[in-house]
């Protein structure tokens, strides 16, 4: 139901009296109100003593003034239809504004307090009827009040959000495909960075969104709301991301979060997803974002072929891993060194688990449903067959390589 349907057709109630005058009265003198009123806000709202002085005697005085026309007019039974419009169309420019709605809140019931006790003062015992018609008319025009500025406000709101998000998201295309926009930064009050930290992010799906008696995307979408609450929380408005449900881009100034913070970070948007997140990190100046965010985005593919646990991974931890990732004979040859475990592919499973969870032989046996003697049986097969030994380092080194020429061969 609208302001409008509770009002009525025309907005109109019968007047309230008390002791045989209009209830409405003691309001009468609007202007001489309004300006003790604002006086009084200034003293004891707090977020008003912050305003500019000319929003004081502008803004927050011709709303109080407005608000008691309302009061007076509701109170005497007219309409306030055109009041009320006035109301949100103010509110709605306080929004773009960034005053606070509470600031707005507390000073119209601050008001209210005002007008109730001068408009009570003059009532007698014989008046107790009259003054419960007028508590109920009271709730009423604040009903409507705060209804029409709550309304206006969250509008308007939304739409500014919705614009910077749509600047911020240009900006950070803009910056991905090496088009640095000076002018769209000052629009979404943005510097743009001399140097930034580029993320490639992969999040992983929660485990209720295959929940048949849920919907799939509602859970996805609420999963990367909270990913973008914990990375707006980290890093405040200087981040620049491309996030969808499944993962994106990140872009952080360097000067904004020391190197070993992204580990934290990584985390925080991890437990805000409520599961895995794997990124993949590389450092550039502005100019190379588009590069970087490529070779970032490259390593996060590599670490997801590898199957390795999500986490944060640096580019100077996989150099040599994304080195084996390009073309040529080394790729060739390394990929090959499996070749004997072809008719074996629980071996195979079994080593690529194996190392993505840093050899850790009871996650790998918990993960495969065997026996950590299995598990250990296993790696001496797979050391017969390849002549390499998983368990001894150099051996390792071989069949980790090997892993990741394979997936890339294979593609």
């Amino acid at each position: 139901m609208t302001v409008e349907d509770r009002r009525g057709t025309n907005g109109a109630s019968p007047g309230l009296t008390i002791s045989g005058k209009p209830m409405s009265s003691p309001l009468h003198d609007v202007r001489g109100l309004s300006r003790q009123m604002v006086g009084h806000f200034v003293r004891t709202v707090a977020p008003c003593g912050t305003l500019p002085g000319d929003a004081i005697s502008g803004d927050v005085t011709m709303v109080t003034r407005v608000c008691l026309e309302v009061a007076v007019h509701m109170l005497d039974g007219r309409d306030v239809g055109t009041h009320l419009r006035r109301l949100g169309d103010t509110a709605a420019g306080w929004a773009r504004e960034g005053v606070p709605i509470d600031t707005i809140h507390h000073s119209v019931h601050e008001g209210f307090k005002i007008g109730m006790d001068l408009v009570m003062s003059q009532a007698t015992p014989s008046d107790y009827e009259s003054l419960v018609g007028g508590a109920r008319r009271i709730v009423e025009i604040l009903d409507q009040m705060t209804t029409a500025i709550s309304t206006a406000y969250v509008k308007e709101l939304r739409a500014v959000v919705s614009e910077h998000h749509t600047a911020v998201h240009t900006l950070t295309s803009a910056l991905l495909g090496g088009h640095s926009n000076s002018t769209m930064a000052r629009e979404c009050g943005i510097a743009i960075a001399d140097s930034y930290t580029v993320l490639a992010v992969a999040i992983a799906p929660h485990p209720d969104e295959s929940n048949p008696a849920l919907d799939g995307k509602v859970v996805a979408r609420r999963k990367l709301r909270r990913v973008q609450a914990a990375l707006a929380d980290r890093c405040g408005e200087r981040a620049l991301s491309l996030l969808s449900v499944d993962g994106g881009t990140v872009l952080v100034p360097a000067d904004a979060m020391a190197d070993e913070e992204l580990d934290a970070l990584a985390a925080a948007l991890a437990a805000a997803a409520h599961t895995g997140v794997t990124a993949t990190v590389v450092r550039a100046e502005t100019a190379r974002i588009p590069a970087a965010a490529e070779q970032a985005h490259e390593l996060l593919d590599m670490v997801q072929r590898l199957e390795a646990v999500p986490g944060l991974y640096r580019f100077d931890e996989l150099a040599l891993e994304y080195q084996l990732t390009r073309p040529g004979p080394g790729r060739e040859f390394l990929g090959a060194l499996l070749e004997p475990l072809d008719d074996h592919p629980e071996l195979l499973e079994t080593l690529r688990i194996h190392i993505a969870n840093n050899l850790n032989r009871r996650r790998t046996s918990r993960l495969l449903h065997v026996h950590t003697n299995t598990v250990d049986y296993r790696l001496k097969r797979i050391a017969q067959l390849t002549g390499f030994d998983p368990t001894q380092p150099s051996g390792l080194w071989y069949l980790r390589s090997a892993l990741v020429a394979l997936t890339y061969r294979a593609g």
